[in-house]
């Protein structure tokens, strides 16, 4: 117990220091979630999009790969990105491994699923009234979907608060694609796995303050954004 209120005494100290090596962890895990999050929103309202107004073969194998990649363990994720850009695989050239790039690019393989199933839930339980009275107003297919995804704003909002969670909190694919490479690919996940593996406990306690910081800022965010809209 001792141990422990150390480490939270001096973990509180290098927070609230500045200390540079904290900071700049905190920075890049960050950076990398929110270029993920970027692009799984950008790849993945449309698709949800598609997959709730749209009705053709090959839906419901869509939705069930979509479901299984939701539990699909990051290692499995990692090893996969790993094999293709890798020196020796088609993504070689680009070289890409062990770099911030190759942890974003994890992250969005990781959170796209989850992006898109959660809008697919949000817009299936919409009245499809919404999209055929903007077709009928004059709107085009673009401006009718923005109709319906405003209407399930607060749902794309959660999914973008649980995307960016997700992909801040894993550690499998960030240690596998990045290799935690001290000021250059190091994220808050794998320090603190690398600091509990040293004994030294004050930097790995003071990244779980920041990640609790974070992740009560973004409930804090999503409440606030649910209240305005049930006014």
């Amino acid at each position: 117990m001792a141990i422990f209120l150390d480490s939270l005494a001096s973990a509180f100290k290098m927070i609230l220091s500045g200390d540079r090596e904290l900071w700049q962890i905190v920075a890049l895990s960050l950076l990398c979630t929110f270029r993920a999050c970027l692009g799984a929103a950008l790849l993945g309202l449309p698709l949800a999009f598609g997959l709730a107004q749209g009705h053709f073969a090959g839906k419901r194998l869509i939705i069930l790969i979509l479901n299984t990649l939701q539990s699909v363990p990051t290692v499995v994720v990692g090893l996969f990105l790993y094999v293709f850009i890798s020196r020796r695989g088609i993504f070689g050239p680009l070289d890409l491994l062990y770099s911030p790039t190759a942890i974003s690019i994890g992250q969005f393989l990781l959170i796209l699923p989850l992006m898109v199933m959660f809008v697919l839930a949000a817009l299936s339980r919409l009245d499809e009234r919404y999209h055929q009275t903007a077709l009928t107003l004059g709107a085009n297919r673009w401006q009718a979907a923005l109709v319906v995804i405003r209407e399930a704003r607060f749902a794309v909002v959660a999914a973008l608060c649980a995307a960016f969670g997700r992909g801040l909190a894993e550690v499998g694919v960030s240690m596998m694609l990045g290799g935690n490479i001290k000021g250059f690919t190091r994220t808050m996940t794998t320090a603190m796995a690398l600091e509990y593996d040293k004994g030294e406990f004050t930097l790995a306690v003071a990244l779980g303050l920041v990640l609790l910081l974070v992740s009560l800022a973004l409930n804090g965010a999503l409440a606030f954004f649910q209240g305005r809209i049930e006014r």
